[in-house]
């Protein structure tokens, strides 16, 4: 018989413009549900920080580089920027007003609150596939983080951000020798050719290792200078 711990609370089930997000309290984590789809939880993080300080490493020393997060989720991405004197405007798209609201007035704010009254951060309310369209901003850094992969969309529209036509609008938003950085729950050799095809450059993987299965990575892509 399963425990009142081993059993999920719901905290907040919204209807969105996407669908159903839901927020659960599974014991001491926190998780964001979205149609039905497991996308993150607050277990640990290590690889969405990995995401932001793998996309510095990769910057020359240019001062104050503009950082444009793609999925606020338990905002562990946001956070780890936010937390390092070096990035100068951090601005965070996301889709789903639902989750914006929990991390300024509800459960995820506790992880987020420092990185919110940041003078840096901007949070922008958007499909983040139209902001790469739409926007006339250029930044130096781009980090996705709003699917579980390249091969694994939250939703079908999200598809084509992967391909050589979204590619090539992420790399017109970067200045030149930008980076593009892109979190996946496995690696995907090839989503390193398509990013070779879309014009990046030294394009390789990180893997960070899990406690269970496959790795996550990092996929990163220098647009040229």
């Amino acid at each position: 018989m399963p425990t009142a711990y081993d059993i999920p609370e719901v905290l907040d089930r919204r209807e969105g413009p996407y669908g159903e997000v839901v927020l659960r309290r599974h014991g001491d984590l926190l998780q964001i549900i979205a149609n039905g789809c497991f996308l993150m939880d607050t277990s640990d993080g290590r690889s969405e920080r990995r995401l932001v300080d793998a996309a510095l490493a990769a910057l020359d020393e240019r001062p104050e580089p503009r950082l444009l997060i793609g999925g606020l989720g338990v905002g562990f991405s946001l956070a780890h920027a936010a937390a390092n004197a070096r990035w100068g405007r951090i601005t965070v798209v996301e889709r789903e007003p639902a989750v914006i609201e929990w991390h300024r007035r509800g459960p995820l704010s506790g992880l987020s609150r420092a990185a919110l009254s940041d003078s840096r951060t901007e949070i922008v309310e958007a499909d983040l596939v139209a902001f790469v369209n739409e926007t006339s901003a250029t930044y130096d850094a781009l980090c996705l983080d709003i699917d579980n992969g390249p091969g694994w969309t939250v939703t079908e529209d999200n598809d084509g951000l992967y391909e050589p036509a979204g590619l090539a609008g992420c790399a017109r938003l970067l200045r030149p020798g930008g980076v593009l950085a892109v979190w996946s729950a496995e690696p995907s050799p090839d989503f390193e050719e398509t990013l070779r095809n879309a014009g990046f450059q030294h394009v390789r993987t990180e893997e960070i290792p899990v406690a269970r299965g496959v790795p996550d990575v990092v996929h990163l892509g220098v647009r040229p200078g």
